[in-house]
């Protein structure tokens, strides 16, 4: 059991899974959400779509997470406003936003000497390095989006499964969806430095689609993924200080692996379950 319990020993190990589980906590609530409304096209987007804002922030000495807020803001009256055009599909509007944004943000990029450095850390950022700051940033984050979440509860709810209900009920569902594209933001742009947008949005999207298999209770979603994004959290530090790899990718490696794994296990329970009523009969 040393081999489990060394690397936490570390300080710099115990901040990265503070800010693993705080992160996760944020992605449950969010990513349910994402998963059940069909966004995870946006919410690609939306995190890669905050490099121009990123790199103008890091080449004239602008606090980064001020760049992404512009950036990602940018891109959110993007999709809201193309949105609306009859003439265009959602999708095409997100995907030519995504595209334009992600090309400004590499030829930005791409004037600076550390090119290579500078987007490795965009992608993937350095969650061994994660301050006290860091920490307190994603615990707000986690209260604000927790707050809003329980507020917009059935709203948000009315939205993902009936527009016309939600229209009738009065809930606003255009506020409703704006809201939410708020809160996919944020999460986004408070995650992002600490562990950068590969894994944000591993943990968005694999750990809420996982729990789908298991659960269609919303609440219970959002507490099934929170546990497997923490389970891929210590799973990929452990295999991160054992073998080399680098920590963020390991970690949202890990949160798809258990997605795949909770497929496999689904389906294998509902074989089970078809094949026990022949047994049955056949007594």
């Amino acid at each position: 059991m040393e081999w489990l319990l060394v690397p936490f020993e570390v300080s710099f190990v115990q901040r990265a899974l503070m800010a693993g589980v705080l992160v996760s906590a944020v992605c449950a609530v969010v990513g349910t959400w994402v998963v059940l409304r069909g966004m995870a096209f946006i919410g690609d987007a939306m995190s890669h779509g905050m490099l121009p804002g990123v790199a103008i922030a890091s080449l004239t000495g602008v606090n980064l997470l001020i760049g992404a807020a512009i950036s990602a803001g940018v891109m959110a009256l993007g999709v809201t406003a193309l949105g609306r055009s009859r003439r265009l599909s959602e999708d095409t509007t997100i995907g030519l936003l995504f595209v334009g944004m992600l090309a400004s943000g590499v030829i930005i990029v791409s004037h600076s000497r550390s090119f290579a450095v500078d987007l490795t850390g965009f992608l993937f950022g350095d969650v061994l390095a994660v301050g006290s700051g860091d920490l307190v940033g994603l615990a707000i984050t986690l209260l604000v989006v927790g707050a809003v979440a329980l507020v917009g509860h059935r709203s948000f709810t009315a939205l993902t499964f009936d527009v016309r209900k939600a229209h009738t009920l009065g809930l606003r569902p255009r506020l409703a969806n704006a809201v939410l594209l708020g809160l996919v933001t944020l999460t986004i742009v408070a995650s992002f430095r600490v562990v950068g947008t590969l894994l944000v949005f591993g943990l968005l999207i694999a750990p809420a689609a996982a729990a789908l298999f298991w659960s269609r209770r919303i609440t219970t979603i959002m507490l099934i993924a929170a546990l497997l994004g923490i389970a891929a959290t210590v799973g990929g530090l452990l295999v991160s200080w054992h073998w080399g790899t680098a920590a963020g990718a390991t970690i949202a490696a890990g949160a798809v692996l258990l997605f795949f794994l909770s497929a496999f296990l689904s389906f294998v329970r509902q074989r089970f379950r078809s094949l026990t009523p022949e047994i049955e009969s056949s007594r």
